[in-house]
């Protein structure tokens, strides 16, 4: 199948979910969201684990700035086939330092409008991962165009949502439609072609830790219990979707131009 037909492909599927998004019916958030289970103070930080596990974010997204500086200041590199193909990584990991600062300040008082800075940067990593998969598979032209548009709808699904909490009907379908089915185009993406650079299938570990993290997060309770109280599920998503970012900059680290 031609490039231009897959393309067409994939913008008509996502506007299609787009207007599934419209159609259905509004997916509040659940009052009990902000309950989690390990809500445990110590040394005057409430929501401890919870808190402190954000640091993992903090030590990552800065792993990765670090690299991609020192990239910029080689003469002769082969981390990217241009300099320019770098800047949704930065895009990505400036975002995972603020998923860091914006999950802290939302644990230590958990409540909606704190949430909102917690979700904005979570979706603007997503929305820079796309933009890279889409430059180093299908188009350097193709991914940088798409960075600044995937990044707006992925803050206005946040804002948009947060808007709906506002005027007491919150509606979580765009938030959902920008994390989930963006991560499916970085599947589809990965599948349907082939990396310019060596490790490219290492994306797959990425999604996996991914979808490892928000399994953990659901069963956040039930894992304080097995546990006997040492870790939330909540707590270990965090250091799981922590450690799925600084993958990420291992990957950047090993991997080498395949094809210019």
């Amino acid at each position: 199948m031609s490039l231009q037909r897959q393309l067409w492909i994939m913008g008509g599927l996502s506007i299609a979910v787009i207007i599934v998004a419209m159609l259905l019916p509004p997916t509040p958030q659940s009052v009990e969201y902000h309950y989690f289970a390990d809500q445990r103070n110590f040394i005057g930080i409430p929501n401890f684990n919870d808190v402190i596990s954000n640091l993992a974010f903090l030590l990552s997204g800065g792993a990765g700035l670090v690299f991609l500086w020192r990239v910029q200041g080689m003469t002769t590199q082969t981390t990217f086939h241009s300099r320019k193909e770098s800047l949704p990584y930065w895009v990505l990991f400036f975002s995972v330092v603020i998923v860091a600062l914006g999950s802290i300040y939302y644990h230590w008082t958990p409540n909606t409008d704190r949430l909102l800075w917690d979700r904005i940067p979570i979706v603007m990593t997503i929305a820079a991962l796309l933009s890279a998969t889409l430059i180093e598979r299908v188009s350097s032209t193709i991914g940088l165009r798409a960075l600044p548009l995937l990044i707006i709808f992925a803050v206005l699904s946040v804002l948009y949502w947060y808007w709906t909490e506002q005027q007491g009907a919150g509606n979580l379908n765009f938030y959902i439609v920008m994390q989930f089915y963006l991560i499916l185009l970085i599947v589809w993406v990965s599948l349907c072609f082939p990396s310019r650079y060596s490790h490219g299938n290492y994306i797959y570990q990425i999604i996996a830790l991914y979808a490892f993290a928000k399994l953990v997060e659901l069963l956040d309770r039930s894992i304080f219990v097995w546990t006997d109280g040492w870790i939330s599920g909540h707590t270990l998503k965090h250091l799981i979707a922590a450690y799925a970012a600084y993958r990420i900059v291992l990957i950047l680290r090993k991997r080498v131009l395949l094809v210019g």
